[in-house]
């Protein structure tokens, strides 16, 4: 139920597709049988490549009648006899069918590796998100480590008590592998821009903060590091309750097969990764100390606009690394002098940052002190120094607020909260209105006024713009338009952050 008093964000965030009831179809009904469907009237419905392609499935759920498709033909077999696009993308038809089975209905993110698609899956009767990978041996490759992920999780989680994303299958369609997946509700960076980038309460990060460990407990018990952590990547499981869970695994390796030297996104790269050290499971760490500083802030807390200034805003607020770990450094020439000093940095603003001028506390702007320590633990400068998940659920930040042992979101402890603020157009008197998901106790808001007290409404984010990077964390221009994700584990070009779609949490763009 819609709290009545702050209906609108929750209004906008149902209007979000989640998974739908099965109740009005048999499981597994088969729509028709191939020789039947190829002797009846129906059969005008398929393209002359169909006609010869579905003798290759046994049983036909769905196959795209209601849809405008391409009517393929057997002799012209450019770009994937014109399923393909020139990138090796699957053109997208709304309506049509994938495998037989699946109906598309929109598109919720592109990428470098391709395209998810929200789909009906028309055996099951229930919504699923579909990744369909570009035809290209490269992005086929890491999809096959994804998919090896994936398989591995579903086995070693069954009950689903460890918030990852859940694989229902994948397959093979016209030469484009497909992932297919349950669908969620909106990411949390979706959740930060709708409360204005305002930020959130410590007793909501908590509960988010359980179930992100939880992931990673699973994670690092089996040698998997993430390597993609970031706010886009968290989902949550209902758009106004506090349940998540971690998705993407198109970056992830075990870590004792890595692949790439150039991974995370960059406002959540870690120090090894930005200088070129040997890195594992701790990068990941790192990640989620960024993720819940930003939830508390509603801005990154590292904002650079390039590997040389991200590393000077971790060098401001952390002070420098030890020599013994810049030693170890192979990109050490493109951050330090020779004499050890830190190479200087003139953002687009014109600022320099400069080393320890800042304190965590500050940049937080928290009086919880467990918050503060938890948060520091992860942003620690060694990787073998920084906080594990296993002893990370033992921290005061997470023990403190816990009745009872809550690791899971289906544990009844958990409070459902309803998600009542506003969206991002309204003024900061206006964000004093508590934001809650569900507790006994409502949780509140940061009130705190990001533009100087101005009284003034935060910016909405830019769909499409490429503005440069503020020199003020939280100032302003200091929003998402000049986010630039990672992609796939694989580095491409760097463009700015594009809100692709709709994107229910699986947008993805290019790297920087």
């Amino acid at each position: 139920m819609i709290c009545s008093n702050f209906p609108s964000l929750c209004h906008q965030l149902l209007l979000r597709p989640l998974r739908v009831s099965s109740t009005s179809y048999n499981c597994c009904e088969v729509l028709c049988f191939v020789p039947a469907l190829l002797r009846s009237s129906r059969v005008s419905y398929l393209s002359e490549y169909e006609r010869r392609e579905v003798l290759d499935y046994p049983q036909v759920y769905y196959y795209g009648q209601e849809s405008e498709k391409k009517m393929a033909t057997l002799d012209n077999s450019t770009n994937n006899y014109g399923y393909d696009d020139d990138r090796g993308d699957y053109n997208i038809i709304d309506q049509d069918h994938l495998h037989y089975r699946y109906e598309v209905i929109t598109t919720l993110g592109k990428g470098s590796f391709g395209q998810v698609l929200q789909c009906r899956d028309h055996c099951t009767g229930q919504s699923v998100a579909v990744k369909i990978i570009r035809n290209k041996k490269r992005f086929h490759h890491q999809a096959l480590v994804e998919i090896k992920i994936l398989e591995n999780l579903r086995k070693w989680d069954p009950d689903e008590k460890h918030h990852v994303i859940k694989m229902t299958e994948h397959f093979y369609f016209r030469n484009h592998l497909c992932i297919a997946m349950e669908l969620l509700s909106i990411n949390l960076y979706e959740l930060i821009k709708a409360n204005g980038f305002v930020g959130f309460s410590t007793t909501l990060i908590r509960r988010f903060t359980s179930q992100m460990l939880a992931a990673l407990v699973l994670m690092r018990h089996h040698r998997i590091v993430h390597c993609d952590l970031k706010p886009e990547n968290v989902l949550l499981m209902h758009p106004c309750k506090s349940g998540l869970k971690v998705i993407d695994f198109g970056s992830s390796c075990f870590e004792h097969e890595k692949v790439y030297t150039y991974i995370q996104s960059r406002f959540y790269r870690s120090p090894e990764v930005i200088l070129g050290m040997n890195y594992h499971m701790a990068i990941d760490m790192w990640s989620l100390g960024c993720i819940l500083a930003e939830l508390h802030t509603g801005f990154p807390v590292f904002p650079g606009e390039n590997e040389q200034e991200q590393l000077a805003c971790i060098m401001e607020v952390l002070g420098m690394p030890d020599k013994y770990l810049i030693e170890k450094s192979s990109r050490k020439r493109l951050f330090f002098e020779s004499t050890g000093q830190p190479r200087p940095v003139v953002n687009s603003k014109g600022r320099r940052r400069r080393p320890g001028t800042k304190t965590l506390q500050q940049v937080l702007k928290s009086d919880d002190e467990n918050f503060v320590d938890f948060i520091a633990k992860c942003l620690i400068w060694d990787p073998e120094r920084r906080l594990k998940p296993q002893p990370a659920l033992r921290h005061p930040f997470l023990t403190a607020g816990r009745r009872g042992r809550v690791t899971s979101p289906a544990t009844p402890a958990i409070a459902r909260q309803l998600l009542s603020s506003t969206s991002s157009s309204l003024s900061a008197s206006t964000r004093t209105r508590p934001l809650q998901i569900g507790a006994p106790t409502p949780l509140t808001a940061r009130v705190t006024n990001r533009m100087g007290g101005s009284g003034s409404a935060l910016p909405v984010t830019p769909i499409a713009s490429t503005p440069s990077i503020s020199t003020t964390l939280g100032s302003a221009s200091a929003h998402r338009a000049y986010r630039t994700p990672q992609t796939s584990g694989i580095s491409y070009s760097s463009t700015s952050r594009q809100m692709v779609a709709k994107t229910n949490g699986y947008t993805v763009s290019n790297v920087a």
